[in-house]
């Protein structure tokens, strides 16, 4: 059982972390998605705005095409060279005003983004009459290439659009032809968070649908451990019952045996020793039976007959039977009220009571201190003793059904781990409350709290 259990456990795991990955990947797919979608979206808006810049301000187009002729031709001549020519057109001096006039038009065209951009020098070749291109200058995109723009990196940026420019030109008479590659990326401040907006209804989907898997993989778990629990407390129960009943049964085998004998007959007191003993051990089996039945009811079923009573008289009581059953036990009282009256259910109070003490002795204590006091106008009773304690892990579990205390790994005491279940259900029915102090080997302490 326990191992289908715990194979169970590590299928529906590995399932649920399957699912949630799936789920994850689906998310990081609808996310991927999104962000193409909207590079899209503002590819082709910047686009509809900018085309070789000729739009912004036809003069300095043009006196940017008289600085690359210029810039081409003194080449030619041999008085740039080529590290000259790239320094002449990445420093221009219509850098600001374009970067300027850019960012004007992107913020009248495009309001609802806040965009930074660059654009970025690739390629810069001259071809002269049928001579092979001299390339003067071709790089991979990088930001120290920049011609115009204000970003300051390209780690978060992406391309909008690339632009060849051509412009044909003679020099000496004879025909040249320059050939330019420029780049344009841009950063949206804040896209992130206008993925994300956009995505809120997947994102709340996907965070319910997770949250939904965890929860019936947790309320599983549970039910299959709380199953398992049960299981394991019925075959414990049906141990203790048996090892329970055995003693009387097997005491009133023999004592009816021993009734048998002509000799036991006729003789009065050993006759009525064992008519006694008969007397006992049935009670003992009525008690066990009434015990199981009373304790098979919830605190809201119990059937209380209330009565006024002085607290402290009726413990005494209660004391004095304890005593009489058990006269080595050595019982102190410290009552610190007096002429108490609690309305209570004589009966079942009494049983509750001596479950404690006998708990007490069960769990080897031969010292049980009692203590009476008022707490926030609540009746307090501590039942302290000396016994072997409880350790902090298992102080939980005590005021549960059938459960009781391990010595080790051996259960040793005799009982069916139904009296203190008995004490909380009844006390709970009383609208109080029972706790617990203790560590292992230092004795325990239960206080009942009653209203007054």
């Amino acid at each position: 059982m326990k191992r289908r259990i715990n194979l169970l456990i590590a299928f529906s795991a590995a399932a649920l972390i399957v699912l949630t990955t799936v789920q994850c990947y689906l998310v990081k797919t609808a996310y991927d998605y999104k962000v193409a979608q909207f590079h899209t979206q503002i590819k082709n808006e910047i686009a509809q705005i900018t085309n070789n810049y000729s739009d912004i301000d036809s003069a300095l187009v043009s006196k940017k095409e008289i600085l690359y002729k210029t810039l081409s031709e003194n080449y030619f001549q041999g008085k740039k060279t080529k590290l000259d020519l790239k320094n002449g057109v990445l420093k221009n001096e219509y850098q600001s005003s374009i970067t300027e006039q850019l960012r004007r038009k992107f913020e009248r065209d495009l309001p609802s983004f806040k965009i930074d951009f660059a654009i970025v020098l690739n390629k810069f070749i001259l071809y002269k009459n049928t001579q092979k291109a001299d390339t003067i200058f071709s790089e991979k995109p990088f930001i120290h290439n920049k011609l115009y723009g204000n970003l300051a990196s390209l780690n978060h940026a992406f391309l909008v659009r690339s632009y060849v420019g051509t412009t044909n030109g003679t020099f000496e008479n004879q025909e040249y032809k320059l050939l330019t590659e420029d780049s344009m990326y841009v950063s949206v401040i804040d896209w992130e968070m206008i993925i994300l907006r956009r995505m809120t209804f997947i994102l709340i989907l996907s965070l319910l649908s997770i949250a939904t898997l965890i929860s019936l993989f947790v309320i599983a778990i549970k039910a299959l451990i709380k199953q398992k629990k049960v299981s394991d407390v019925k075959t414990d129960f049906i141990n203790n019952i048996t090892h329970e009943l055995k003693t009387p049964l097997a005491t009133l085998g023999i004592s009816t045996k021993i009734l048998e004998q002509k000799n036991i007959r006729e003789n009065d007191e050993n006759f009525d020793a064992i008519v006694n003993t008969i007397s006992r051990q049935n009670n003992r089996l009525q008690n066990l039976i009434d015990q199981v039945m009373a304790n098979s009811l919830a605190e809201n079923e119990i059937e209380l007959k209330k009565e006024k009573i002085e607290a402290e008289d009726f413990l005494l009581s209660i004391v004095n039977d304890f005593k009489l059953a058990f006269p080595k036990i050595d019982i102190k009282t410290n009552f610190k009220t007096s002429n108490t009256i609690l309305v209570l259910d004589k009966f079942h109070v009494t049983t509750a009571f001596l479950n404690v003490l006998e708990n007490a002795v069960k769990y080897g204590s031969n010292t049980i201190t009692i203590t009476t006091k008022i707490i926030e106008k609540q009746f307090s009773i501590s039942f302290e003793d000396n016994g072997i304690g409880i350790a902090k892990n298992k102080q939980a579990l005590l005021f549960e059904k059938f459960y009781r205390v391990e010595q080790g790994n051996l259960h040793n005491t005799k009982g069916l781990g139904l009296g203190l279940y008995y004490v909380d259900q009844i006390i709970k029915a009383h609208q109080g409350s029972v706790n617990v102090i203790s560590d292992l080997g230092k004795g325990a302490q239960f206080t009942i709290l009653l209203k007054v």
